[in-house]
């Protein structure tokens, strides 16, 4: 069986920009509907230019914040991101902050390969473990991250709408 989108040729990962936001932003409600709107109460979500003007900003931030998107022939149809945890604050703890994919895209490895691309970085950055925050009940995003290495560790939040999964970074 082909995909609509074969992996050849392969996406080009690079460095996100503050120009990004709108794409960034699309491919973020658009994976978010697609994915796990119908679990949690913000369903069908749209674009906004708050939202858009939110996203500016993360992916303007500096290191120890760092984001990826990914190109399949020029267009971006992935992203990552990744940093100190924000919950709980602790910035010895990294964090994948989000990692989003067009889900006309899903399921051919741009997923994989962002996450490994991020996993390196946490790694590089010196944290020790890492962790990520998900929706209960997106059962594909879970099996993603746990096929990734990432374990539940029973952390809760947003009265138990969002687990969280953790990773240890030692190479």
């Amino acid at each position: 069986m082909e995909h609509a989108h074969p992996r050849k040729p392969w996406p080009t990962i690079r460095s996100a920009a503050a120009v990004d936001a709108e794409v960034v932003t699309r491919i973020y409600i658009d994976s978010w509907n697609a994915g796990f709107g119908e679990l949690i109460e913000q369903s069908n979500r749209i674009v906004t230019s708050e939202l858009v003007e939110r996203w500016r900003g993360d992916l303007a931030k500096s290191a120890p914040h760092r984001w990826w998107v990914a190109e399949h022939t020029g267009k971006v149809v992935g992203f990552v991101g990744i940093g100190p945890s924000r919950d709980p604050v602790d910035a010895t703890l990294g964090e994948l902050n989000t990692i989003a994919i067009d889900p006309s895209y899903w399921r051919i490895g741009i997923g994989k390969a962002l996450a490994s691309l991020a996993f390196r970085h946490l790694v590089a950055d010196g944290y020790n473990e890492a962790i990520v925050w998900t929706v209960k009940g997106y059962e594909r995003g879970i099996a993603f991250y746990e096929a990734m290495g990432w374990k539940r560790d029973g952390g809760v939040r947003d009265n138990g709408r969002q687990i969280r999964l953790r990773r240890p970074l030692s190479i």
